[in-house]
């Protein structure tokens, strides 16, 4: 072989090597690597888990409703995964400050209190309270707010607040007067069995929760709560994806379609 055809095929050889080295990468022993893509993050969200139409966990174990389809398409339509953990409402907002979830997405109403610990979304949903009764009972709207009643409701909740601030505080119901309960499913149950006179609650929750039982919405009384997703003061890029992804869903035909199969007017 001359020298000159010696040398063009040394120099295809040093091309090829070159080429085959630019398609992959070598780990410190040597081994051929690959580059994984960067995974999603994962968000655990807080819901509570007995509160239709928002959220609550159905008869497979399953967690539904119209607050829990919304996280799910902001989470799909913002690049990141969420994992929905039910708890007591009580303790919710002590669980997202102490990191064991990321965000409350469960029809939470913004308050001055809540906004002292945490930092809420944009408002996505506006309610009022509901009183519902037993259907035989001939109380009134006006006896509910007189104080004449033992009236039922969820721990934590803004029920109890308005509960407080006005029929406790201003001396027409009795401290002993307003039973607590963990959920209001259970206060509804309690309801039925005539253990309490009333049960307070929003609106659209009372509406879905009494279908099929033995009681009736007495009246309403209006709160223009404004819903918020929470999240912790610090994670502000969180928060800045909730309410673009929020942006995009109330824009969306999903959110049409989401109101229709929830009832949600």
């Amino acid at each position: 072989m001359n020298s000159r055809i010696l040398i063009a095929a040394l120099t295809g050889l040093m091309v090829l090597a070159i080429a085959i080295s630019g398609c992959t990468s070598s780990s410190p022993s040597g081994e051929p690597t690959t580059t994984a893509p960067a995974e999603k993050p994962l968000y655990i969200v807080g819901i509570d888990g007995a509160y239709p139409p928002y959220s609550w966990i159905d008869d497979k174990g399953v967690a539904t409703g119209f607050d829990v389809e919304s996280i799910e398409w902001i989470a799909a339509e913002q690049g990141f995964e969420v994992k929905v953990q039910a708890m007591d409402w009580d303790s919710i907002i002590p669980s997202l400050l102490q990191k064991k979830i990321d965000m409350v997405y469960s029809g939470m109403t913004i308050t001055p209190e809540r906004l002292e610990q945490v930092n809420f979304s944009m408002t996505y949903w506006i309610v009022n309270q509901s009183v519902a009764v037993r259907e035989d009972s001939t109380l009134t709207l006006d006896d509910v707010k007189d104080g004449k009643v033992v009236m039922g409701t969820q721990s934590g909740c803004t029920a109890y607040d308005w509960i407080e601030e006005n029929l406790v505080a201003t001396g027409k119901l009795p401290e002993e007067n307003v039973k607590v309960y963990k959920n209001i499913q259970l206060a509804l149950t309690d309801l039925q069995n005539g253990r309490v006179d009333a049960v307070m609650y929003d609106v659209p929750v009372i509406r879905t929760s009494i279908e099929g039982k033995p009681l009736k919405v007495l009246g309403t009384i209006p709160t223009g709560e404004e819903y918020g997703v929470a999240v912790r003061k610090e994670d502000t890029a969180l928060l800045a994806d909730i309410n673009e992804g929020l942006t995009k869903l109330m824009a969306s035909e999903k959110w049409d379609e989401l109101k229709e199969k929830y009832e949600m007017e």
